[in-house]
C-alpha cells in the first residue's frame, strides 16, 4: 500500500459516520442531496425510497385555481414538489402565474419557487406547517388563501387558517404512492441481519408509513436495534402514532440539520 493509500484510509476511517449503514427511504428525484451529505461523513448510504411522487386522483381543484389565481390574496406552497406541479399545470393552460402573495413552508420550498421565477413573500421561523399557519394566523381573516400540497396531506395549516377566518381552498398538486419495486428490497434489507442497516432516516410522514406498510407486506418489523431519525415534528409525530418514536430528531426541519442530528447520535451512540 503507498503512502497516499494509507492516507486516504485514514482519512476515510476517521470520517464520523465510517462503516455505518444508513437507509435513505427518501423519493429517488429528492435522496441525493441526503445520501451524498451521510456519504461525505463516511456512511454507506443505502437508497431504497419508500414513496415516489405521482399525480394526485385529480388535478382538477389545482386546475381551476391557477385560473382563478387573482381571486386569492395568498398561495401557500408546502413543499418544493408542490411548487413544480403548480408550474407544470400552469404552462399547461399557458397561464404566467402571478400571485398577489406568497407563502412557504421552508427554504427549499423558497430555492424551488426562486427556480421558476416567483418570489416568496412570507417564510416562518421555524420550517413547518404549524409554524407557517402561526405566522399567517394575524392577517388571515378575511382572506382568501390557496393551499399548494401533496394530496392527503395533514389538515394542520386548512384548519388553523379556517379557525382564524380564512376562506381556504385546498388544492392536491401531486400525490405520494409506494414504489412497486421497493417490497422486494426492503424485504432483502431487513431479512438477513447482516445487511439491516445502523439507521434509518424519515424525511416525511409519509416516508414512515410506507415503511411500516412495507414491513408489513414482508411479515417483518423495524428492529429496535436501528436508529430512528426525523427530520421534524410532523415526522416524529407520525412516528409516535406508529409506536415507533424517534431516537433523534433535527434541530430543524432540513437535510443538513438531519445529517447533522444522525451523525451526533451515531457517533455517541453506546
Amino acid at each position: 500500500m503507498t503512502a497516499t493509500d494509507i492516507s486516504s484510509a485514514a482519512s476515510t476511517e476517521s470520517r464520523p459516520l465510517a462503516g455505518k449503514r444508513i437507509l435513505v427511504t427518501r423519493a429517488p428525484h429528492q435522496a441525493s442531496e441526503l445520501a451524498g451529505r451521510l456519504s461525505a461523513l463516511g456512511a454507506k448510504a443505502i437508497l431504497i425510497p419508500t414513496i415516489e411522487i405521482g399525480p394526485p386522483a385529480s388535478f382538477n381543484a389545482l386546475d381551476a385555481a391557477i385560473l382563478s389565481l387573482g381571486n386569492f390574496d395568498l398561495v401557500a406552497f408546502t413543499s418544493a414538489n408542490a411548487v413544480r406541479a403548480f408550474q407544470q399545470r400552469s404552462d399547461l393552460a399557458c397561464v404566467n402565474p402571478a400571485p398577489k402573495r406568497i407563502a412557504v413552508v421552508g427554504p427549499a420550498t423558497e430555492r424551488a419557487l426562486e427556480a421558476i421565477g416567483l418570489h416568496a413573500d412570507i417564510l416562518p421561523p421555524v420550517f413547518t406547517a404549524e409554524s407557517l399557519a402561526q405566522t399567517l394566523l394575524p392577517d388571515a381573516r378575511g382572506w382568501r388563501i390557496l393551499l399548494v400540497l401533496a394530496e392527503h396531506a395533514p389538515a394542520i395549516l386548512e384548519s388553523a387558517l379556517q379557525s382564524a377566518g380564512a376562506y381556504v381552498t385546498v388544492a392536491a398538486a401531486y400525490g405520494n404512492h409506494i414504489p412497486a419495486t421497493s417490497l422486494s428490497t426492503i424485504t432483502s434489507l431487513f431479512a438477513d441481519p447482516s445487511k439491516v442497516p445502523d439507521a434509518v432516516t424519515f424525511t416525511s410522514a409519509s416516508t414512515a408509513v410506507n415503511l411500516v406498510t412495507l414491513l408489513d407486506a414482508a411479515g417483518l418489523v423495524l428492529p429496535s436495534t436501528v436508529t430512528r431519525a426525523s427530520i421534524g415534528p410532523i415526522t416524529s409525530r407520525a412516528l409516535v402514532e406508529l409506536g415507533l418514536p424517534p431516537h433523534v430528531e433535527a434541530a430543524e426541519p432540513t437535510i443538513p440539520a438531519l445529517v447533522s442530528a444522525v451523525s451526533s447520535h451515531l457517533c455517541v451512540a453506546p
